[in-house]
């Protein structure tokens, strides 16, 4: 197997997964510079680094490396230590570089309007890949997106066409509450890395509520970014976009917020009455 070719495979299929490389090598050792070996986030594994107790060792570190996608670099003595008495004892040292794989994070924005376009170009720049839903098709079109990948015009045939992943993050800046509630609705079902909807603390109390009394479970809004972005004070389309961008890069790069989150809190919301 080319692992070149698995990695372009994984990445356009949304999947997650380390590659091992030996970067340095003294003395002798049981593989050669520049082996490699790819762990899939299932823990499936194609090429080597050499067998033995270090390659369950690198397979251990790339399973963490693709947790926290951060890479590692691991120093092994193979100078007939016990520990490593597995058939591959030889003398020498070798180093291992473990990065992880990672498919380009894809950003849906469901709705076209100005903070949608420019959010679009801010995201794109940090590299987003971007997909624009509205059911507008003066909104959803590629001279107003030119960067995105894809544009629909119908919600519905988003929520069947579309299926979100680790990698994904849907943001929701539609015209009005009721196209909001309905991507909400369906978002909380996906299993997307990030769920951001724009607008007041008043105006997501009262989706939120409105959608509890449809039936959807309160705790489901949990991961939810709502208003979406970090405090930064933006008022503009163009402030905005860079708000929402950074905290879709605080998640991507598993890194704490420069600015309290200000999204409602579920113990704001008042608990529905039941007679």
């Amino acid at each position: 197997m080319d692992l070149f070719e698995e990695i372009v495979r994984m990445r356009r299929a949304g999947q997650r997964g380390a590659l091992a490389t030996i970067v340095h090598t003294n003395g002798s050792i049981p593989s050669y510079e520049s082996s490699r070996m790819l762990v899939r986030e299932d823990g499936s594994i194609a090429g080597t680094v050499g067998g033995g107790c270090v390659e369950a060792d690198v397979w251990a570190a790339a399973k963490e490396v693709i947790q926290q996608e951060m890479p590692r670099k691991m120093t092994f003595s193979l100078n007939n230590e016990a520990a490593y008495d597995a058939g591959l004892i030889c003398g020498g040292t070798l180093e291992i570089f473990v990065e992880p794989i990672l498919p380009q994070p894809k950003l849906y924005l469901f709705g076209g309007g100005h903070v949608s376009t420019a959010l679009a170009r801010v995201a794109h720049l940090a590299g987003f890949s971007i997909s624009v839903i509205d059911d507008r098709a003066s909104f959803a079109n590629t001279e107003r997106f030119p960067m995105a990948e894809e544009t629909l015009t119908s919600y519905e045939e988003a929520f069947e066409k579309l299926k979100p992943n680790a990698s994904s993050y849907l943001v929701i800046i539609t015209r009005g509450h009721k196209d909001d509630m309905r991507v909400l609705e369906w978002a909380v079902g996906t299993d997307a890395r990030y769920i951001g909807m724009i607008g007041s603390k008043r105006k997501v109390i009262s989706v939120y509520k409105a959608l509890e009394k449809q039936g959807i479970a309160m705790e489901k809004f949990a991961r939810v970014h709502a208003p979406v972005g970090l405090e930064i004070g933006a008022l503009s389309p163009e402030e905005i976009a860079v708000s929402v961008t950074a905290e879709l890069i605080a998640v991507r790069r598993n890194a704490a917020p420069g600015a309290p989150h200000k999204a409602v809190r579920l113990d704001e919301v008042p608990a529905l009455k039941h007679d």
